[in-house]
């Protein structure tokens, strides 16, 4: 039998997964609804000490805290020395370096 916590943290990974998805997918179309989401899915990831996975971590600016979807708020390029990802925020200006 599994504890009220375990299944309080279990329901709340659930509500971030979903929300983040539908974040992503809502962007596009409404960038103001989609940072809503992206916002109270890190609240909640926040209240229930949850680590997000590297896919779903990459999605938040590192230094303005705001959901970033590629081609909408952020800029992403390739770099060649040394071989790598750069994102960066266009609100903040923050770079992110991902090297290969």
């Amino acid at each position: 039998m599994r504890g009220r916590k375990a299944r309080l943290r279990d329901s709340a990974r659930q509500r971030v997964d979903i929300l983040l998805t539908n974040s992503v997918d809502y962007a596009h179309r409404d960038i103001i609804i989609a940072s809503r989401q992206a916002e109270i899915a890190r609240r909640i990831c926040l209240k229930y000490n949850l680590r997000l996975p590297y896919e779903q971590r990459r999605l938040f600016c590192r230094g303005c805290k705001k959901l970033i979807v590629p081609g909408i708020n952020s800029r992403i390029r390739i770099h060649n020395h040394p071989k790598s990802l750069l994102t960066t925020c266009i609100r903040c200006g923050h770079i992110s370096r991902k090297i290969f």
